[in-house]
């Protein structure tokens, strides 16, 4: 297997808007990232992945662009950005900036040229129609939005002010190609790629038999035909990282975006989790990370991530964020970083941070929860009801303030928040962690030290053990001789388990475990959440 240095790295994603703000107007800011590189450095991480900062409406958070050259106001300016990468590369890290061209914000000045009139030179860099499909978009009910002015529909895969980039037309792929050769000369080491797999549309758009399986907007004929022509004409030409995310995949539909003769992406996020596990089911995760193994392994390679800014934050949704908070957070480190595939940390949950509930939903800034909100409610159903059934998956579970500190605001502004602090900042912040040496953030740069210094963790071989069990996850990597066990109690309960008679603990090194250990003899038994790595050959 060829050894890359993405392949060994570990990526911190930074959404900045809630990383730390430095002038005072409740928005996390570029100048705030420069201040806290420092912390990043010292938890061991090798990629920063920076949500979009580009100029923009905000209107999703930075994901709808009204100007791919330029820095929104509430992140800083381009000098600022010049400098941050400036920054990073001192402190021996690299930087990846989102790349999101599926669709731009209905201000982009390609979109109010297009809608202009039919005959307009950029019209078809959008896509219209005189009639409507009976598809769903991500956030709203249909995909297909009318404009008065011309008397056709445009089409949007999130909401309405974020229409779709027709990416049938060569002249939008080369503005594209350019734009990206843009940054790349600035020096950025690669891109996560926003929903990549939606840019290729079905012929004709049919209707579908289940509108509400939206799985027809992803990987439709010719995306693979511009993921190569994007390579050919930009990527292969710098020494970067890219990362796709792609959901409605499987591992045979994974290698072709990412195998390693292919000519396309380095490696990607699937959603097999995140998207369609909304609480932890033992015997589901072990039979995704079984499948997506023995379909990418030499292949091509994976990303592991169990939370990011779309997904509500790992204790809370899959772990204990009470009675084992931490003991959790370590749990889901240790799986997130000892599984095959490249592990990405999303800032707060190497402290431990949790989720939040909110009391209405006018605390809430997220789009899809509110459009959800609004379209269920308007069927009739109970508001009160509506908004309990939204609270575990909603996005800004993920998207409250960094909490740095028991200070005001959790140290992150000294203005009023954009969202509201998590209340329990004045417990769980990156003060207390740091003056613990028995923190979550200690054990994830552990995970990260041993992750370094053990080429087995990258490019060892995986073998689920316990296959069956309900509450014990494990598994061995293996590597030129060398072999390790992974063994986890995914669980709320003291877990007595029997490995198989081929590995024995006796005399074996304990790498890390979230417990005191005082013998590994006898049964092996695993406290609520107990993670244990040992090194047996």
């Amino acid at each position: 297997m060829k050894r890359t240095w993405w392949k060994e790295a570990v990526v911190y994603q930074v959404y900045w808007r809630s990383f730390y703000d430095t002038n005072g107007d409740g928005y996390g800011d570029l100048e705030g990232v420069i201040q806290k590189l420092d912390y990043i450095r010292e938890l061991g991480a090798d990629v920063i992945w920076l949500n979009p900062c580009f100029g923009s409406p905000d209107v999703d958070n930075g994901y709808d662009i009204a100007d791919y050259r330029s820095v929104m106001p509430k992140a800083g300016t381009v000098d600022t950005f010049d400098r941050l990468l400036k920054e990073v590369h001192a402190r021996g890290m690299k930087l990846i900036m989102d790349l999101v061209v599926n669709h731009t914000s209905d201000q982009h000045p390609w979109f109010t040229e297009s809608r202009s009139a039919k005959d307009h030179p950029k019209r078809d860099y959008y896509i219209w129609r005189k009639e409507p499909n009976n598809w769903r978009s991500y956030f709203t009910p249909s995909t297909w939005e009318y404009d008065e002015a011309t008397g056709e529909y445009y089409f949007h895969s999130f909401a309405v002010q974020q229409p779709d980039l027709n990416w049938d037309n060569p002249r939008v792929r080369e503005e594209i190609y350019d734009m990206m050769r843009f940054w790349l000369e600035k020096g950025i080491d690669g891109f996560r790629m926003d929903v990549i797999n939606l840019l290729a549309k079905q012929a004709g758009f049919p209707d579908a038999a289940n509108p509400d399986d939206i799985s027809y907007l992803g990987n439709n004929p010719g995306i693979h035909e511009y993921l190569q022509e994007m390579h050919d004409k930009v990527l292969k030409h710098y020494d970067i990282f890219t990362v796709g995310e792609i959901p409605f995949v499987t591992p045979e539909d994974g290698v072709l975006y990412v195998g390693e003769e292919r000519g396309e992406l380095h490696t990607l996020f699937h959603f097999e989790v995140c998207d369609y596990m909304a609480h932890w089911d033992m015997q589901r995760f072990k039979e995704i990370q079984k499948r997506w193994y023995e379909g990418m392994w030499g292949k091509g390679w994976n990303s592991q991530f169990l939370n990011n800014h779309d997904h509500t934050r790992v204790v809370t949704r899959f772990g204990n964020d009470t009675t084992y908070r931490v003991e959790s957070a370590k749990c889901f480190a240790t799986l997130l970083h000892t599984l095959p595939g490249m592990p990405y940390i999303y800032q707060g949950e190497e402290i431990g941070m949790t989720g939040v509930r909110f009391d209405s939903i006018d605390d809430y800034n997220d789009i899809a929860m509110k459009n959800k909100y609004k379209e269920e409610v308007g069927k009739g159903r109970d508001p009160q009801e509506v908004f309990e059934s939204l609270l575990h998956l909603a996005r800004d579970n993920s998207r409250t303030p960094m909490q740095w500190d028991d200070s005001s605001n959790g140290g992150f502004t000294d203005g009023t928040p954009w969202i509201k602090v998590n209340p329990n900042y004045r417990d769980i912040n990156v003060s207390a962690a740091l003056s613990d040496p028995n923190s979550v953030f200690y054990y994830y740069k552990t995970l990260i030290q041993l992750r370094k210094q053990h080429p087995v963790m990258v490019y060892g071989s995986y073998e689920p053990l316990l296959e069956e069990h309900e509450q014990i996850y494990a598994y061995t990597r293996s590597l030129d001789g060398e072999k390790w066990l992974v063994v986890l109690n995914i669980s709320e309960q003291t877990v007595a388990c029997e490995l198989p008679a081929s590995v024995s603990l006796e005399g074996k090194e304990l790498l890390i475990g979230n417990y005191a250990v005082e013998s590994d003899a006898g049964e092996l038994r695993l406290e609520p959440y107990e993670a244990r790595v040992y090194r047996l050959a």
